[in-house]
């Protein structure tokens, strides 16, 4: 089993470099790319009728175009960006005028802080509510339940974020919550307890909207893997051989029913460290989604592609987290 892993682990790097290459193209290539990018923030915002107060030279543009590497073919640009990366240079933001590598070690702990509170509690939440629709099919509980599940999940993220400020925070109906952000402007001048009561004020909301994003999905699958479980012979096979029902479903079923939970850790995984870009916008969190959002905008090719590999990895990494889940769950199980 240990060489089905170390296999993963190697072949994470040619993955990496195909995605990278891939979309280090498509960002060379497509409209708006990084010289036009360059150009317009040298031009200036215009005069009111919109056009440039300032003329750039083609002595200019070719300047522009060795710093970026874009006076070579995309290969050859691309594997002065992979040595760039070789050396552990994640580059210069143009936008930000500052380190990529700073960037993320400075985004990445609030995406972090709201991912992990969202991810925990979404299982937390739904494996046991999922269990119990499951051994209560049918009944009141339920259908009451299904109901709530399935209004949650037909409203969009980004329409449920603002329902919620609407509501909680706003002021038109309650004020219980704050608007945004992740703490208060007075946050430095609290107590301990101030401090702990304001973050979670400001978390209780982004959080909850991180647990909607999957709620439905992973209660359902939850609920109907162990109704699958149930079905089958050796589940009634341990009932019949005098094994209690719960007894059954506990040490028998319900550990194989986990096997397709196992199967999106990798991808929560991702989404802990890449953030949502919905809920960083509604609540003004400064985040790596937001960050990720403004690299694409802006065409800020070494920010954007920093991002790309640092997610990328993380994806990877996901996917072997989920393999290694699927052994935990059942040891039965064998790669090779």
């Amino acid at each position: 089993m240990w060489k089905y892993f170390l296999k993963r682990f190697l072949l994470i790097f040619p993955t990496l470099l195909g995605i990278t290459f891939l979309v280090f193209l498509i960002s060379h290539f497509a409209p708006g790319g990084p010289l036009n990018s360059e150009i317009a923030k040298l031009k200036g915002a215009g005069n009111l009728a919109g056009a440039s107060t300032k003329q750039i030279s083609q002595e200019e543009i070719d300047l522009i175009k060795k710093r970026l590497h874009l006076d070579k073919p995309a290969p050859v640009a691309y594997l002065y960006w992979l040595k760039q990366i070789v050396q552990f240079d994640l580059g210069e933001s143009r936008l930000h005028s500052r380190k990529v590598s700073e960037l993320i070690v400075e985004k990445l702990p609030v995406s972090l802080f709201f991912g992990l509170s969202g991810f925990f509690l979404t299982y937390l939440i739904c494996i046991p509510l999922g269990i119990q629709k499951a051994l209560k099919e049918g009944s009141r509980f339920d259908f009451i339940t299904s109901f709530i599940i399935f209004f949650t999940y037909s409203l969009p993220v980004f329409a449920f974020a603002m329902l919620l400020l609407y509501v909680f925070a706003s002021g038109e109906v309650f004020s219980f919550f704050p608007l945004g952000h992740e703490v208060s402007d007075f946050y430095e001048d609290l107590s301990v307890w101030g401090k702990i009561k304001d973050r979670l004020a400001h978390m209780f909301l982004p959080v909850i909207c991180y647990v909607v994003g999957s709620f439905a999905v992973l209660t359902l699958l939850m609920k109907n893997s162990l109704l699958d479980q149930i079905a089958k012979e050796y589940v009634r096979t341990a009932i019949s051989k005098g094994l209690s029902f719960s007894d059954s479903i506990f040490k028998h079923a319900f550990r194989n029913s986990l096997i397709p939970i196992a199967t999106g850790f990798g991808s929560n995984l991702t989404l802990i460290f890449s953030g949502s870009l919905f809920i960083e916008l509604v609540f003004n969190i400064d985040g790596m989604g937001l960050l990720s959002f403004e690299a694409v905008r802006e065409r800020d090719t070494d920010l954007m592609m920093g991002l790309l590999l640092a997610q990328s990895f993380l994806g990877l990494i996901g996917k072997i987290v989920s393999d290694f889940c699927y052994i935990l769950i059942d040891p039965r199980i064998d790669f090779e």
